[in-house]
């Protein structure tokens, strides 16, 4: 024998039926159901069975009406009835409703509950709002969350019952805004304008979508409640505005941190050395590829370490780079030291053949860099501000090769051969210093750090053969703006003109900020053609 849970409609309680295999057909099968029937005192099922029939049986306006019913009432046993609902594990048989698991035999005349597609989708909308009163704060959290976007006045029942019965102040508070927002359309005007003046509390973008949509032409005729509806979405902006100042000051230094990365490695090889180098852009192509070929090794040789190949990728590019830097200098650039023009030109012309090289080895398609598991998602600090993981990540490793760098600069013997080969080449010469090795070494470093960027811009944009040709003209800027040789000129300068930029562009568009940042910089390089930091001493080369 198997069992075969039903509920009789009618009945008082829902139990288990013990059912024979169908060997007599009908006969058996009304057998079962009787003799479900007798067994309904069984506590499996707390349901009201005539509520549960109700739910599978009829059409779907009045199964959607038992369906409110049920959920308002918070019956603890309606999860699993409903989860069954949405298997297919619901079946209908002489005015019953049974739930089967396991293929038990069920009586002849069973027929299968029929969910389209409304019907499915509300179903899943009561499971998630029978979260609301669920043991654990964080699946409560996230049933508000998924139907805080509801205004369904039917829900109102539902809503006050959760409100009353929550114990989280954060919770309850946001339960009310919930119900404030179902009543806010209520036919009942004293509910809607009392809902209106308690909206102006919120703190959400979603409030204010509604409260617009409340004020649109037609939505509201009552002047009083219109007037109140405006009252609130006022408080409501003002409060978002905060948010919104703060998101573009991060997007902003976001922005400038990415900047200062990119301009990092000039700052050595134009700013330290004179060479300008327009194959710079192209030096950060190759440490994000770097990365896309160190991610890939992971994804086949260790894909249980995969989250750390950032780990193994910030040296691999670091040493790509910094290697086809050296090449570089000791080939083409060493050649070409107090010749701009000729440096410009032959820079530009190996930055060509790179990425060239790049589109027949990888083809002219992006590639796909994914970012770690600990690198995805953000911080919300605000409704309206959440700050990515990945953009800190960016933030915070700017820093450290800032400060990697000031330290190489200012404290190591190779920084002291540097600031003595730039200052006075002659000089240093006489007093044994290798001015052709430093010389390498340097521009290897500012290679490297070039390589560095690209892994960084990696996890935040695309990698393709044009990635550095977005931001070298960006790069010059900073280090011309910041101050030829100056760290803490390219700082200031990176991270201005990252929150500048950004600022213009809620103002005027992409295309008119990035034009209003360039005349800004021409202009300012007229009437201070040093930069923000003018370098300090002389140069006996001067």
């Amino acid at each position: 024998m198997q069992d075969v849970r039903s509920v009789a409609r009618g009945s008082t309680k829902v139990g288990v039926g013990i059912g024979w295999h169908r060997r007599l057909g009908l006969l058996v099968g009304v057998l079962v159901g009787a003799l479900a029937g007798v067994l309904l005192a069984s506590p499996a099922w707390a349901l009201p069975p005539d509520l549960a029939y109700r739910i599978a049986a009829g059409d779907s306006d009045a199964r959607l009406q038992a369906l409110g019913e049920a959920v308002a009432s918070g019956d603890a046993e309606l999860p699993a009835y409903l989860r069954a609902l949405l298997d297919g594990e619901v079946k209908l048989a002489g005015g019953k409703v049974y739930v089967v698991q396991g293929g038990q035999p069920l009586p002849a005349d069973a027929e299968d509950v029929v969910n389209n597609n409304r019907m499915r989708g509300e179903i899943e909308g009561a499971l998630a709002a029978l979260g609301l009163f669920s043991p654990d704060r964080a699946a409560r959290a996230k049933a508000i969350a998924e139907l805080k976007g509801s205004a369904d006045e039917a829900r109102l029942a539902l809503i006050e019952k959760a409100e009353a019965a929550e114990p989280d102040a954060a919770l309850k508070a946001a339960l009310g805004q919930w119900r404030a927002a179902v009543l806010v359309a209520s036919a009942d005007r004293g509910k809607r304008l009392a809902a209106a003046k308690l909206l102006a509390a919120s703190d959400r973008p979603a409030t204010r979508s509604l409260l617009i949509e409340r004020l649109a032409p037609g939505a509201e005729a009552d002047p009083e409640v219109r007037a109140a509806l405006q009252a609130s979405l006022d408080a409501v902006a003002a409060r978002l505005a905060w948010g919104e100042r703060l998101g573009l000051l991060f997007t902003g230094a976001s922005l400038g941190s990415i900047l200062l990365l990119v301009a990092l490695g000039l700052a050595i090889t134009y700013g330290l050395m004179g060479v300008i180098n327009m194959a710079h852009g192209e030096l950060m192509m190759i440490g994000a590829y770097a990365t896309y070929l160190v991610q890939n090794a992971f994804r086949r040789a260790w894909p249980e370490a995969f989250d750390w190949y950032l780990v193994a990728a910030v040296p691999a590019s670091f040493i790509a780079a910094a290697l086809v830097g050296a090449v570089l200098e000791r080939t083409v650039i060493r050649w070409l030291y107090g010749r701009p023009l000729e440096t410009l030109l032959a820079t530009w012309g190996i930055s060509l053949i790179l990425m060239q090289t790049v589109r027949s080895i990888f083809g002219a398609q992006n590639v796909a860099v994914e970012n770690p598991a600990w690198l995805s998602g953000g911080v919300q600090v605000l409704p309206n501000l959440t700050l990515p993981y990945n953009r800190l990540a960016i933030m915070a490793f700017a820093a450290l090769v800032l400060l990697g760098m000031a330290w190489l600069i200012g404290r190591t013997r190779l920084g002291l051969f540097v600031r003595g080969v730039t200052q006075n080449r002659r000089m240093a010469a006489c007093t044994g210093v290798d001015t052709a090795r430093v010389d390498t070494y340097a521009f290897a470093l500012g290679a490297g750090i070039a390589g560095l960027a690209g892994c960084a811009l990696s996890q935040v944009g695309n990698v393709g053969p044009d990635l550095g040709q977005g931001y070298i003209v960006d790069a010059f800027m900073v280090v011309v703006l910041g101050g030829v040789g100056q760290l803490a000129g390219t700082v200031y300068a990176a991270l201005g003109l990252g929150v500048l930029n950004k600022l213009l562009e809620g103002w005027a568009g992409a295309v008119l900020a990035k034009i209003m940042v360039l005349v800004f910089i021409v202009v300012f390089i007229q009437k201070r053609p040093q930069g923000l930091f003018a370098m300090k001493g002389r140069s006996a080369e001067a």
